[in-house]
């Protein structure tokens, strides 16, 4: 039985949402793409026409990239908010998302992205990177929280 499905969603582009009840700890998915170095990531990324910060890439703690828009799956659709009910947990090279909170049929799934950035977080960054997730201490981008 499919526990999840992407459509349209109410935050931006497409999302993953819920065909049935989803229970805290449940595994959901894994995030699947081409493995690359983040150089490769960053200059192909540059070379991209997306000026919404829009990407599917998922960077892993050794520092290389999962690319979900290369040889990806559902977990790409992800939408980001500041008040996730999934996480995603790293295993060895691999990246899986698991349910936080009870998640209810019909509902988006969400992780927090926890972008960084190099350098200063300028006006037109912030915007680049606005969050839309509409949560009740949004904190107005998909970027990390200062540390």
């Amino acid at each position: 039985m499919r526990r999840i499905t992407v459509r349209t969603s109410p935050v931006h582009g497409r999302g993953v949402f819920a065909l049935a009840d989803l229970p805290i700890g449940a595994l959901l998915l894994e995030y699947k793409g081409l493995r690359i170095s983040w150089k490769d990531a960053q200059r192909m990324h540059a070379k991209s026409t997306a000026e919404d910060g829009h990407t599917f890439l998922f960077g892993l703690d050794d520092g290389s990239v999962i690319d979900g828009a290369r040889g990806g799956n559902s977990a790409r659709w992800l939408n980001h908010s500041c008040a996730p009910n999934c996480e995603a947990e790293q295993d060895g090279e691999r990246v899986f998302i698991r349910a936080i909170r009870p998640i209810a049929k019909g509902q988006e799934l969400f992780i927090d992205y926890c972008l960084t950035v190099d350098g200063r977080r300028t006006a037109a960054m912030k915007r680049l990177y606005a969050c839309r997730c509409l949560a009740s201490g949004c904190r107005g981008t998909m970027l990390s929280a200062r540390r």
